[in-house]
């Protein structure tokens, strides 16, 4: 029963990465309930979290702890590496094509094990993100179902290495024409950069990246627009 739960429940969730051509596993939502039982489960790359009911953070709660790396979130035992430069595929489950809206990608890097990160304490850095192309009228929520439920994000070549946390997220806007009606899919993973970069900028505390009434939080995607503003700080 907790099984099919799990599995009847789970779409919107980032079940697996590809780093640098290399697999690695995500947290899936099969683990809460196996760990419930006493079970073990398998190393993975993505962080413990408990949104068991196609679960969203909604934006009462983004001055809450939720929003950084989904509810009540918890790191990861296990590490994936890239390449400064290189590309990671982040593979997403079922996603449903009336949830329209924003992809973006932050890194956040740990001061030592990202195993032992502080969520709380994380700075995020926006590294990439995908809005409203007003050419195509598609979302990028959209395009990212249309590549195989993958969205790739490119690594920037400049960053230094170290341990990372990466931040990834869908917003889906269906419901955001009024106040409190946008749904955040955040998933959180450890991933480890490498290469010759230096630059470490300045990020933002997750409980500060965004408010209930920033343009791209409260939204109509059903009236007549040609521009969409992607909420968050300003890209890297």
């Amino acid at each position: 029963l907790a099984a099919f739960a799990s599995t009847a429940l789970g779409h919107g969730t980032v079940q697996g990465i590809v780093a640098d051509d290399t697999y690695f596993q995500g947290f899936k939502l099969d683990y809460y309930y196996a760990l419930k039982n006493g079970q073990a489960v398998p190393e993975h790359v993505g962080w413990y979290a408990e949104d068991l009911d196609n679960g969203f953070v909604s934006p009462d709660a983004y001055a809450t702890a939720d929003i950084i790396c989904h509810i009540n979130a918890s790191p990861a035992n296990s590490t994936a590496t890239v390449a400064a430069g290189g590309k990671v595929d982040f593979q997403w489950t079922t996603w449903p094509e009336s949830h329209i809206g924003p992809v973006i990608t932050y890194v956040a890097k740990c001061e030592a094990d990202c195993a032992d990160a502080d969520k709380e304490t994380l700075k995020w850095v926006k590294i990439d993100a995908g809005g409203y192309d007003a050419d195509t009228k598609s979302w990028a929520a959209v395009d990212m179902i249309a590549n195989n439920n993958t969205w790739t994000a490119t690594v920037p070549s400049t960053l230094a290495a170290g341990n990372y946390v990466f931040r990834h997220e869908i917003i889906a806007l269906h419901g955001a024409g009024s106040e409190n009606g946008a749904q955040n899919y955040p998933q959180c993973l450890n991933i480890a950069i490498t290469g010759d970069g230096t630059d470490e900028p300045e990020g933002v505390l997750g409980t500060a990246l965004y408010t209930s009434t920033d343009p791209g939080i409260l939204f109509n995607p059903y009236t007549t627009f040609t521009e969409y503003e992607i909420p968050g700080p300003a890209l890297y």
